[in-house]
């Protein structure tokens, strides 16, 4: 009996240790996507920045950057920070982390074969779209505390950070208007991952297999190709956020857009497709760099990890 409750005390650690680490297999994907995501966002943030206001009218991004540290400073950059990264906490733990788990899960189905490319970006589209519905919020006071600056004095929210807006938002306009904008938000973060992976893996057998480059500049060059692509999916649909989540009623209580079609239709008609393609540039400049060091810093993550074994 004395030997059956040594066994049984000398057992309970070793299943307190395969519990936890059964939960950090499963959170794992989520917490690394994520960290890589915000650090990322760190670097991108002051692009992000100058790509919203020559969206919202300012200027070329020459003209938007002398006029912000003329006028506003140098930290001026970096306002909405706090929203950026709820936002990468948000959306890109969901969206990375889900990547990963469906993946896994559908490679075993596969029998552990590789999947097909167009397997992969169904894979992307529906962690996209699940990503998108959960950072939404997060992505709606970025956007808010972005323009802030560019209304008149007596439009501006003053929100103090990301916590404040979501606050101020629900107490003024209530729950759901947290998610206004998330139809094409949810279009857009299916869009981007669309492209973003289809390409990344058709440019890796270009550049290795036809061209024959080395590990790090396939890396580099596949990285790059994506992130073009993901921006040229994207930036239309992100221009539709962009316009629903920053517009605001009028005198009379009316707002200029009765949604998204309605200000894609008057948009297109006003400026036709290329309009659309307002700050491509800037956005691209903004994206690629934004995939190819949330994909260098999850690897430099999964490294420590690995060399730490957990």
């Amino acid at each position: 009996m004395a030997e059956a409750k040594v066994t049984a005390t000398q057992q309970q650690p070793q299943q307190a240790a395969a519990a936890a680490t059964g939960v950090w297999k499963t959170i794992k994907p989520f917490v690394n996507g994520g960290a890589s995501g915000m650090l990322a966002t760190c670097v991108i943030q002051p692009i992000d920045m100058v790509k919203v206001r020559i969206q919202l009218g300012e200027g070329s991004a020459g003209q938007v950057t002398k006029n912000m540290l003329a006028n506003e400073g140098v930290r001026s950059f970096y306002k909405g920070l706090s929203a950026g990264l709820l936002r990468q906490a948000t959306y890109t733990t969901a969206r990375l982390g889900s990547f990963r788990v469906l993946t896994n899960k559908a490679v075993e189905k596969n029998d552990g074969k590789p999947l097909p490319l167009i397997q992969k970006a169904f894979i992307g589209l529906t962690a996209g779209a699940i990503g998108a519905c959960v950072g939404s919020p997060a992505d709606l006071a970025l956007i808010r505390m972005q323009a802030d600056s560019t209304l008149p004095a007596a439009q501006r929210r003053n929100y103090k950070n990301a916590f404040h807006a979501l606050y101020r938002i629900t107490a003024d306009e209530g729950v759901l208007a947290l998610w206004k904008g998330a139809g094409p938000t949810v279009v857009r973060a299916m869009a981007l991952n669309m492209g973003m992976l289809a390409s990344y893996d058709q440019s890796v057998e270009l550049f290795r297999d036809k061209l024959g480059a080395g590990e790090i500049s396939t890396v580099v060059g596949a990285r790059a190709v994506s992130g073009f692509f993901a921006s040229a999916c994207s930036l239309p649909f992100d221009y539709v956020k962009t316009q629903i989540q920053k517009m605001q009623p009028d005198a009379n209580g009316k707002y200029p857009y009765t949604g998204s079609l309605d200000c894609a239709v008057k948009t297109f008609k006003s400026g036709g497709p290329f309009k659309f393609y307002t700050g491509f540039p800037v956005y691209c400049v903004r994206i690629a760099p934004h995939v190819m060091m949330t994909w260098i810093f999850l690897n430099q993550i999964q490294k420590f990890e690995k060399k730490i074994g957990i």
